[in-house]
């Protein structure tokens, strides 16, 4: 096989996404599976073809003109593939049905979280999104409670959940980092306060302010590691009471120290896919208290954490009084059983045999 990808989402690029396709294409390679990745990129003006496969596509100011000069670069050897992948963002989704189609080649979509969650009720981008899963010989989501709402659109398309990994072989905290987490914690957060991190996109889309809204202040010391939102900073500003640390955006690399320093992470959603920050924490043994959004709800059970459901204010309250009073014995055993879980069934080999499954299928 040999696959043409097209992502707005490839390193250098920063946050979960490009990630998760960095992390997918490497697990395919390793599998045998030739992979050309196409990066639409917004962050550069210039194009750039690497050995390993890379082709750097500026979108710039004028994407239309890219995404056809780009077709006049793939023609002369569009027959060398066996299939096109479209991977998370609008101008994949918009260009990979047209180079499928004219290159007679299945196309397989790869859906993240907001390019459907909010993509098909969006003026702009529902005519795209529609188009894409019907102009597709097969759909993978990453949260099971996706697929049926993905049949319901598009009821020719099968649609197959494939569930985000993790590689857990290097992934883990080193004495120095949890020297430097003890040193910080000492510092700056009182004796008799648990710390509760939010990591990531710090949105009340991502139900941050239910969040805030149910914390006590007397017993939570917030980290919120991120982009902030201006209107979280503003309620963070009129409640001084509320111990917090603001954190800038880190490579998921420079967080090892944050995940030492919470003893939980929350993600509290209102909707979602499977955020990487779920399978580091939980890898790490750090307990989760989230929402059953997306994949978060194929992830997260009372096993290995404290789930509530999505955008239920006293649930959420609820549950932020379970995590305060748990005692430090059952959130050592939720950390545990959730880097169990984890390791187990949601390994990087069992995300690469399921697209692989997939592409064998439409091959």
């Amino acid at each position: 096989m040999r696959l043409l990808w097209v992502t707005e989402n490839h390193p250098p690029s920063p946050g979960g996404m490009a990630n998760s396709c960095d992390r997918i294409v490497r697990g395919l390679r390793a599998a045998g599976v030739a992979v050309d990745v196409v990066h639409l990129s917004r962050r550069t003006s210039t194009t750039a073809s690497r050995e390993d496969g890379l082709l750097v596509v500026p979108l710039t100011d004028d994407p239309e003109h890219a995404l056809r000069h780009l077709w006049t670069t793939l023609q002369p050897r569009i027959g060398d593939y066996t299939h096109v992948v479209a991977f998370g963002g609008t101008y994949p989704m918009l260009a990979a049905p047209v180079y499928a189609r004219w290159g007679g080649l299945p196309l397989v979509t790869l859906l993240r979280g907001n390019d459907f969650d909010t993509g098909v009720f969006s003026l702009r981008r529902q005519s795209i999104v529609l188009e894409a899963l019907r102009s597709s010989a097969h759909v993978c989501v990453v949260a099971a409670s996706t697929a049926p709402q993905v049949t319901a659109l598009a009821p020719a398309t099968p649609v197959t959940w494939v569930a985000n990994g993790i590689d857990t072989t290097e992934w883990r905290i080193l004495p120095s980092e949890q020297r430097a987490a003890e040193t910080w914690r000492a510092a700056h957060v009182a004796a008799h306060h648990r710390t509760i991190g939010v990591i990531g996109q710090l949105k009340n889309k991502k139900g941050v302010r239910l969040l805030l809204d149910a914390l006590p202040a007397d017993r939570f010391h917030l980290i919120l590691a991120g982009d902030l939102e201006p209107g979280i900073g503003e309620w963070l500003a009129a409640h001084p009471s509320v111990a917090h640390t603001v954190l800038p955006f880190r490579d998921r690399y420079q967080l090892l120290s944050v995940y030492a320093s919470c003893d939980l992470v929350a993600l509290p959603s209102f909707y979602d896919g499977l955020p990487n920050v779920a399978l580091e924490a939980a890898a790490l043994g750090v307990p989760l208290l989230t929402s059953d959004a997306g994949g978060l709800a194929d992830l997260v059970d009372d096993e290995i954490g404290f789930r509530f459901p999505a955008g239920d204010p006293h649930a959420c309250r609820a549950a932020v009084h379970r995590a305060a009073t748990a005692t430090d014995a059952d959130l050592a055993a939720l950390g545990a059983a959730g880097a169990r879980r984890v390791r187990d069934r949601f390994g990087v080999t069992g995300e690469t045999d399921g697209y692989l499954k997939v592409l064998e299928s439409v091959r």
